[in-house]
This record gives structure tokens, sequence and C-alpha cells, in this order.
């Protein structure tokens, strides 16, 4: 059944201005929680606004990427993926992620599945948030690792390509 839009205009606003606040302080501080802890809510009103059985699963596994996201960061955990499974690049859900610091995978992903959300849905505000939370990811990354922020401005390009 489909979700009341009477005040979704307002909310869907309001969670992005969120998340600008978020990324402006982070980018301003340095410190990625700040993104983090702003698109939260945005996050949350994506996954009450899907319906869909896939886009569903998604939104909720974005929630769970920016909660782990959150604790990684937090406690400055420094765990070098590509080193443990000795590649730089592997395919998770379909789609090539670049591997590297674990606390750059998890913004990688939650743009990834951005893009499954923002691909898979038909409303405007499930993908006006959607949209919100890709931006907010790729800010996420060049708080963390200035240097890979370019690694993955050119797989979204590609992949951008790939869908088109």
């Amino acid at each position: 059944m489909a979700k009341p839009t009477k005040h979704a205009p307002l909310i869907c606003t309001i969670v992005s201005v969120l998340a600008l606040i978020g990324i402006i302080a982070g980018l301003l501080s340095g410190n990625a929680l700040w993104i983090l802890f702003l698109i939260i809510p945005a996050a949350i009103y994506e996954a009450y606004r899907t319906e869909g059985t896939s886009t569903k699963l998604s939104s909720f596994l974005l929630l769970g990427v920016i909660i782990l996201e959150i604790l990684l960061v937090l406690f400055n955990v420094n765990f070098n993926l590509a080193e443990f499974i000795g590649t730089s690049e592997e395919y998770i859900g379909g789609y090539l992620v670049p591997l590297g610091d674990i606390k750059i995978v998890g913004p990688t992903v939650m743009a990834i599945l951005a893009v499954v959300l923002f691909v898979r849905t038909a409303g405007i505000f499930t993908r006006w948030l959607a949209v919100a939370i890709f931006v907010t990811a790729f800010s996420i990354v060049y708080v963390i690792d200035p240097t890979v922020f370019s690694d993955l401005i050119r797989f979204g390009v590609q992949e951008g390509l790939r869908q088109i």
C-alpha cells in the first residue's frame, strides 16, 4: 500500500538539510561522525517509504551499514580488507567494490545501496532520499580518506554509465 505523501516533501527537505549540515560539519571538522549521525533520519525515512521486497531489504541493509560504520569510526577500527582478501576489488551484490580500509567499504556499500534504491523504486520521495544518501556516502569517503575519493568517483561514473 502506498505511503501518504502529504508531508513527504517537508520531511524530505528537513532530512536533506540535516544531511547537508552533516556534510558541512564533517568536512569542516574532518570527522565523519557528523555526516553519519545526520544521515540517519534520511535512512530511517527511506526504510519507512520503501515498499518492494528488494527496496525494503536495501533500505534496512543501508541502516545497518550506517550503524556499523558509526561503530568503526567511533572506535577507530583499522582493518585493510584488500590485504586480508588478497585483491583490491571484489564483487558485492553484482557491483565491483574497491577494497581497502574497512571504514571505506561501508560508505561504498552505502553508495551502491543508494543506487539500487534509486533504480528500483518508482517513488519520487524515495529517489530523493537515495540521492541524498548517495551524496553523503561520497562525503564520508572524502572525510575518511581523500585519496580513495577519486577511485570511488571513477567507480561511480563507470557504474552510472553501465546502468545507462
